[in-house]
């Protein structure tokens, strides 16, 4: 029986923000993309993640590599935003 690819992955308003991810997880693309992106192959996620499949990690990683430019885009903005949230804390904690 073959797998359907395109419905591996979903995105749902209400869910992880509404990111892309893999279909009935709460990982997202993003998450796959910076896990890869620091050095992890589809092997090690699966060890990391034992819940997911070798093929949802794949299309994952293919749909990051179709679309790398935007989702590299994305995951700087996010690092950008978590580090101003953290220096407003730390303004906040020493008020």
């Amino acid at each position: 029986m073959g797998v359907a690819l395109d419905t591996m992955l979903v995105n749902t308003p209400d869910v992880c923000g509404g990111r892309l991810r893999i279909d009935g997880t709460r990982i997202t693309v993003h998450r796959i993309a910076t896990l890869y992106k620091q050095g992890q192959t589809a092997e090690s996620i699966v060890q990391t993640y034992p819940h997911l499949s070798y093929a949802q990690v794949y299309v994952a990683l293919a749909y990051y590599h179709e679309n790398q430019a935007q989702i590299d885009a994305e995951l700087v903005e996010m690092d950008l935003e978590y580090e101003r949230l953290k220096q407003q804390s730390r303004v906040q904690d020493n008020t």
